[in-house]
């Protein structure tokens, strides 16, 4: 028995240490991809700050538009949610953080009467709503670890169907902001309506001067028309971004910790396989001494008998 328990360890040793391989070489990857996602956050974010700029100076300057997408609905009965997740897991918490906090939001309108659609990104979230019988308006996935500005022109054309056929009144973002390496937080944004001209010029900032010598052609307001899709798409490209670099940093942080829970058991084991050799051996020489001693015995029982035999004769 002994050494059977030997064996049996050797080979669950061996078992952990080929995880840890796989482990620590998906730990490296997962830090390479979440350094390229950072980079291609950084490197989409002047495009969004620029058209954002732009939009708040065309406010400022007093251009107005009534637009689809900043219509005001007088009652809201149906909420659409875009809830961005993972097409995979091994990524610790990332996914479940996500939809428990949309799960949250989508009871908290049901429970004050109102419909809803759930726009899926991600093959996580369609699984988990879809197995549990929520409505789901369309699945987007396949690219949520590296996705695509055609992916986000993708998505906000079915949310603007939604918006503008007033289908659905108010459409929230849910998703995970990347803070840093160490800190990913699950937020709720409203996406549409988006605010009022007048509001992004005061709270951007926007400044009319900033338009004096520009001529618009066809005018100031028709720039701005067109403007506001692209805004909405970019909106949700630097939220898919960030989406992408927290499943990355998540991922890295649950293979590590899986690596070195591997190498802890790595070390358990060992120890409890040194002890059944241990074991194996002491039961090997105590098995060699007892048969030592019965030979032993063996011996001096027959020269008794022989010494017996000499006397009576």
């Amino acid at each position: 028995m002994p050494g059977g328990a030997e064996r049996i360890l050797r080979r669950r040793i061996n078992t952990v240490s080929n995880t840890k391989k796989i482990t620590r070489a998906m730990e490296l990857i997962a830090a390479t991809r979440v350094a390229r996602a950072q980079q291609r956050a950084r490197a989409a974010r002047p495009y969004s700050e620029q058209l954002t700029g732009v939009i708040e100076d065309l406010a400022a300057g007093g251009a107005e538009v009534d637009h689809p997408l900043l219509r005001q609905a007088e009652s809201i009965s149906k909420v659409a949610f875009v809830v961005c997740a993972g097409d995979r897991g091994l990524a610790g918490p990332y996914n479940a953080q996500v939809l428990r906090t949309a799960e949250r939001e989508i009871q908290a309108v049901r429970s004050d009467g109102g419909d809803y659609a759930i726009i899926a990104v991600g093959r996580k979230v369609a699984d988990y709503f879809s197995f549990r019988g929520y409505n789901i308006d369309s699945t987007y996935s396949g690219f949520t670890d590296n996705p695509s500005y055609e992916n986000a022109r993708d998505i906000a054309r079915r949310v603007r169907q939604l918006f503008d056929s007033q289908e659905a009144q108010q459409v929230d973002l849910i998703y995970t902001e990347f803070v840093s390496m160490g800190t990913q937080r699950p937020i709720v944004r409203r996406f549409l309506p988006l605010e009022k001209t007048a509001v992004m010029a005061a709270e951007g900032g926007g400044e009319a001067a900033a338009l004096a010598g520009f001529s618009f052609e066809p005018s100031a307001e028709g720039v701005l028309a067109d403007l506001l899709p692209r805004y909405v798409e970019a909106r949700l490209f630097t939220a898919l971004l960030d989406a992408a670099a927290s499943e990355h940093a998540n991922r890295q942080r649950a293979m590590k910790a899986a690596t070195d829970n591997a190498e802890e058991l790595i070390v358990k084991l060992s120890r409890a396989m040194n002890r059944a050799r241990q074991e194996a051996i002491t039961t090997e020489i105590m098995e060699i001494v007892g048969g030592a001693e019965g030979l032993a015995e063996d011996d001096d029982d027959l020269n008794i008998e022989l010494l017996l035999s000499e006397l009576s004769s």
